[in-house]
Order: structure tokens, then sequence, then C-alpha cells
């Protein structure tokens, strides 16, 4: 049995891609997207029709030329999502506009959105997870659309106050990433030997999973934004992992032994949890620079993509 399939023994793993020939080979649970991989999608020639039609549906809603844009993109992120789920038999998670993560209200409105366009496909919500920024914004709005059973996926977490606080608000899953984390430390502390267990961003997803599990949360961990196949090793066991098909090749690649690194079972965490208010959420992001670094730039780095993503739909 090669790593890939004894990995889906011990951990769900979940696709980290928009291309749907690809999640058809490697056969994942679910699947992830956000503007950056659609936007690499959109690129690709045999999505034209999804794009054709998504700018034909926008135009027949009318508005304003923002508003188009802004139809238009996420018509397109929910085609895309209905072609991956013929495909998969778990859940994709779709992206609220990275422009919106500071403002709660108006991120539960466009996830209440991108769930009726969905709900036009006769897709249900429980196939849905709607991904938003780790901001305290994001967080709150979650809180809201998981009261009302729009389950979320709380993505560009980089620091345990984040963690914390996505916890106390009853969130579904959350997705630590671990390869922004390395890059930071890397980059911060060029002499330091980073390699195996001492890789950062896998103590984080491992400090965050022993915390949620000691302690009865049940958010789902999901370690993702891997830089290399051995952090993908170090987190088996972990409740799912979302990987890059490059990344999936290299697991199929190989049949040494792959054992479970994180169980559920006499889990022992030294974090107390309490609820945070939202100067302290503030101060102890503050307080974490590279978790307060790698928020504000993937935040700008997926608006940045999808502008590039209307661009191109507006051509």
């Amino acid at each position: 049995m090669d790593q890939l399939e004894q990995l889906k023994q011990i951990t769900t793993v979940v696709a980290d891609t928009g291309d749907i020939d690809a999640i058809r080979a490697f056969k994942p649970v679910d699947a992830t997207t956000n503007p950056s991989l659609l936007l690499k999608a959109s690129q690709d020639p045999k999505y034209a029709h999804l794009l054709d039609e998504a700018r034909i549906w926008a135009e027949k809603q009318g508005g304003g030329s923002q508003e188009l844009l802004n139809n238009m993109t996420d018509r397109l992120a929910v085609l895309i999502g209905k072609e991956i789920l013929s495909i998969i038999p778990g859940r994709i998670s779709t992206e609220v506009d990275a422009r919106l993560s500071f403002d709660t209200q108006a991120t539960i409105n466009r996830a209440r959105r991108l769930i009726d366009l969905y709900q036009e496909f006769e897709i249900p919500q429980d196939r849905v997870l709607i991904k938003i920024a780790s901001t305290w914004e994001g967080i709150e709005a979650a809180r809201v659309l998981e009261h009302d059973n729009i389950q979320c996926n709380l993505t560009l977490l980089f620091g345990f106050s984040q963690a914390m606080a996505c916890a106390d608000a009853g969130v579904f899953l959350i997705s630590p990433f671990v390869g922004r984390i390395l890059d930071w430390y890397k980059a911060n502390y060029p002499d330091q030997d980073f390699s195996g267990n001492n890789d950062p961003g896998v103590e984080s997803v491992t400090r965050i999973y022993n915390y949620y599990k000691a302690n009865g949360y049940g958010t789902i961990v999901m370690g993702a934004s891997f830089r290399n196949a051995d952090e993908i090793r170090s987190l088996a066991g972990c409740d799912r992992l979302t990987i890059s098909p490059a990344l999936m090749q290299e697991l199929e690649s190989s049949d040494m032994p792959l054992h479970a690194r994180l169980t559920a079972d006499n889990c022992y965490s030294e974090d107390q949890p309490f609820s945070l208010s939202e100067s302290k959420f503030r101060w102890m992001l503050n307080e974490d620079a590279m978790a307060s670094t790698k928020l504000a730039e993937g935040i700008r780095n997926f608006a940045a993509d999808q502008v590039k993503l209307e661009s191109l739909l507006s051509q």
C-alpha cells in the first residue's frame, strides 16, 4: 500500500486544488478551493466554458460594475465546486471574497449568497463549507453562520489565538497553515534547523490538535499549505489534511510504512481554555509577529488574485 493510501486509513485526505482532473485521479474525500486556485483553473482552456457560463449568468442579473464582477466570480466558484462535487463523496470549501475579511455582516451576506447559488443546482448546504479568513470579524461571522447550520472552514490560521477563538465560536473546521509558518521562520531565522520535528508549522498544528482534543472541542483540525511531504507525514492522524496534487503524487510514489503521529486518545495540553474578548484576541495576535504578518499577507494575496480573476472574467 502506498503512503497516500496508508494516510487515507488514518486521516481524511482533502484535495487542495481546483483541477478537476487531479481530483478525479487522486480520489480525495473533500476538496478546497481559494481565489488563487480558481485563478489558476480559469487560465486553463478546458474551463473556458465555465467562465462563459458565469459571465452570461451574471450579465442577466444586472447591477453595477462591481456587483457584476461579484456575481461572476461567485458563480464561477460555485460552477467549479459543482463539478468537483460530482466526483468526490464529501464537501467542497468555497471562499468568501478576502476583501470582506474585516466586515462581519458583509461576510455573512456573501456566505449566504454562495449557499443560495449552490442550492440553485440542488446541492444541499451540508456538502459545502464556507471558507472565511480567521480575523476577529471572520470568526464572528462564522459564529452566526454556524448557528444557521451553514458550516465554515476558517482559513489563513497561523496563531494559537485564532484557533482558540474559532473553537469558542463553534466553528466546524479550521485550516492552520503549515508551510507558510515555516516560510516565515526560515526567512527570519535562516541559521536555525527547522527540519523534521523542528518544523514550526508542524508544531503549531500539533499544539492546536492536542488542545482541541484534550478539552473536548468538536472543531475539526485540517492541516493545510504544505511545503514538503515530510510535513504531511509528521501530521499523519490529524483529523484532515488538505494536500496539493504534486504532494499527493509524491506520497503515492512511496510505499514506506506510515504511522499515525497524532491520535485523539489520551491527548494532553498545557493550554487552558478561556473565552477571548475582542481586545484580548487582537492583543494576542499582535504579540505573535509571525501570525499577524502572515494573516495580513495572506489576505492581501488572496484579494490580489480575486482582482485578477475579476479582470479575467470581465474580458
